[in-house]
């Protein structure tokens, strides 16, 4: 046990040096409990990133909510910790739920709200409601996975699901006034995508189990429930 104790702090001690300050919790971690820590970091900041981005191209959602309501208000709706999973606005919906009410034209709501609520939720569910691990806590590489194949889903919906007037639920990828093309949206939902598989990946290596593959048609294919 001493020397368990020791090589644990050692560990500590190295992790120290670096940006990240060692913490007594992190004894009861084990690496890949800190791989999904940092995995859940970066993909909350890029979600917090994509919320305001798609608040700044479609200023009119941001007037569908309660008076008064600012971004900053938002991005402290969907992502404060312990996460509200019910919000009156959505019909109380949460994750892969939500997400429908962004394309409904019958939806009179904040449309960016319901599609984060659904793509924050979504992924808040593939690792199992957490935003911390421990030894003791477990991971579903098949659901991380699924989670990124719904990502593909949804950013064909953004891109493509028009109203009855032909004109786009959301607006997201487009051209600037000078002709160039602004694909910042693209390249956010790339890096969701990536941290999604790769996490898969690691935690169906530290089980030994396989991850169900799928090949989809993003077109036409439903929503995988998380």
């Amino acid at each position: 046990m001493l020397i368990l104790i020791t090589s644990l702090l050692m560990g500590c001690l190295s992790q120290s040096s670096s940006d990240r300050p060692f913490r007594i919790k992190n004894l009861a971690k084990s690496d890949v409990d800190l791989v999904a820590d940092a995995h859940v970091e970066i993909t909350t900041e890029l979600l917090k990133e994509l919320t305001t981005k798609l608040y700044h191209r479609n200023p009119r959602e941001l007037s569908k909510a309660p008076a008064g309501t600012t971004i900053e208000m938002r991005l402290q709706q969907i992502f404060d910790s312990p996460r509200q999973l019910s919000h009156s606005e959505v019909y109380y919906r949460y994750g892969v739920d939500a997400i429908p009410l962004a394309f409904d034209e019958t939806f009179q709501g904040d449309r960016v709200f319901a599609f984060m609520i659904g793509v924050a939720g979504m992924i808040h569910a593939s690792y199992e409601y957490r935003d911390e691990f421990f030894m003791l806590n477990d991971l579903n590489q098949q659901r991380l996975y699924n989670s990124a194949r719904n990502i593909e889903i949804i950013v064909w919906r953004l891109s493509n699901r028009k109203d009855s007037r032909g004109q786009l639920f959301l607006l997201s990828n487009g051209v600037t006034d000078r002709g160039v093309q602004n694909l910042s949206f693209e390249r956010l939902f790339g890096k969701l995508i990536a941290h999604q598989d790769m996490m898969a990946r690691i935690v169906s290596d530290k089980n030994n189990r396989s991850i169900n593959k799928v090949v989809i048609s993003v077109a036409t294919a439903t929503l995988f429930p998380i």
